[in-house]
């Protein structure tokens, strides 16, 4: 029995005993006597615990010293003689009792060392065995694979066998295929030998056949040779005049394109002539207008000054100034007339909508100004001194007037 088995015993042992009311101490003293002298293990709190499954931590401590003081007194040797004093019985027990413990302890050492020696031959043995075991296995493996061999041998001979007698079985069919094949042969060979021979004599006939034709060819080489130099003779004599006239035509174009090369470079010389011309042409085009722009500006200078010379300008600015304050009657701008039109500037703005510019217009020799904005308008008037005054006059009341100035 192993170690674990011996404990489950006492285990086994101490249920029992608990089982028949036993009391916890004497489970205690059992627990140690067995660990003890049975296991060889000195008595410990948690292996007495572990057996005994009761008692508490300072019970069993107690429970292990009067093991131990149990242990003492039944070691001791008591002498019933009277001549040893009881001093020296007590100490000869405890010399009895430490030679005990120490021979128990050898016991001990001696029970491991054989027993390391047993389990040592133990592995020994598990491990030979191991090896037998793998080395039958190993024969079995190859004893299996020799008789598959085997049996793959006898297949493979089976399998021969059956080739064998297929192939004899072939051989004959072949034999006598060949031997089929050998007689059509020979019937086919003397066919082709008497259709060479047929052959041979149709060669014959068409090789005279050539000859002849061969005869017949050099001649007409011969006469179409003949033929051919005829016609270069004939057409060397019908293409000379052509040269020649070929040569003239290439002289011809060889001047024509002279020409052309001289009408271009003349094209060219009169086109930038012209390009010339029309630059100076429209230089004084630009000229013409910018004198015609000064012309018109004096024509107009002119006109006005003309218009101007019936009145002095100081009057004409009276009179404009008296316009613009309304203190003019028709009757009297009607006497007036078109004597200071020619110092009477427009307005700029509609009286009006302030946003309109006037526009003059005559018709039959009575003026009109116009607003386009808001169709605001003088009426005919005889002069330009009387439309504006009219113009300004039907303006709004909170309407600033227009001022006119003189030239």
């Amino acid at each position: 029995m192993n170690l674990d088995q011996e404990r489950q015993a006492i285990r086994d042992e101490l249920e029992a005993m608990r089982s028949q009311g036993v009391r916890r101490q004497d489970l205690s003293l059992h627990a140690c006597k067995r660990l003890f002298f049975d296991l060889g293990v000195r008595p410990s709190m948690a292996a007495v615990r572990d057996l005994t499954q009761t008692g508490s931590a300072s019970d069993i401590p107690k429970d292990i010293d009067h093991f131990w003081e149990r242990i003492r007194n039944v070691s001791r040797v008591k002498v019933g003689a009277g001549a040893i004093p009881k001093a020296l019985e007590e100490r000869a027990g405890e010399l009895l009792g430490a030679l005990f413990e120490e021979a128990i302890v050898q016991a001990k050492v001696t029970l491991d060392s054989e027993r390391e020696e047993i389990r040592a031959q133990i592995s020994a043995a598990d491990q030979r065995v191991r090896d037998a075991d793998i080395r039958r296995d190993a024969a079995d493996e190859a004893i299996k694979r020799s008789e598959a061999r085997a049996d793959a041998a006898w297949e493979r001979l089976r399998a021969l066998e059956a080739e064998l007698l297929n192939a004899t079985t072939h051989g004959n069919v072949q034999l006598e295929g060949l031997q089929t094949t050998t007689r059509r042969l020979d019937q086919e060979n003397d066919a082709l030998r008497q259709r060479l021979e047929n052959e041979q004599t149709t060669n014959a006939g068409l090789r005279d056949r050539i000859d002849a034709l061969h005869v017949e060819l050099r001649q007409s080489t011969e006469h179409y040779a003949q033929q051919i130099k005829d016609a270069v003779a004939e057409a060397e004599r019908r293409v000379k005049p052509m040269l020649v006239e070929l040569d003239s035509l290439r002289s011809m174009a060889a001047t024509y394109q002279s020409g052309v090369r001289d009408a271009s470079r003349k094209e060219f010389e009169f086109i930038q002539q012209i390009a010339a011309a029309k630059t100076r042409a429209d230089r004084l085009d630009a000229q013409l207008r910018e004198q015609s722009d000064e012309v018109d500006a004096l024509t107009k200078e002119v006109s006005t000054l003309r218009t101007q010379q019936g009145i002095d300008p100081a009057i004409a600015s009276l009179l404009c100034s008296l316009v613009s304050a309304g203190r003019l009657s028709n009757e009297e701008l009607d006497m007036i007339g078109t004597a200071a039109d020619g110092h009477v500037t427009l307005p700029t703005r509609c009286p009006k909508c302030e946003e309109g510019e006037p526009e003059l217009s005559q018709v039959d020799n009575r003026f009109e100004l116009l607003c386009p904005e808001c169709d605001h308008s003088s009426g005919l008037g005889e002069s330009r001194l009387a439309a504006v005054s009219r113009f300004l006059s039907n303006d709004d009341p909170s309407a600033l007037p227009t001022r006119l100035s003189t030239q």
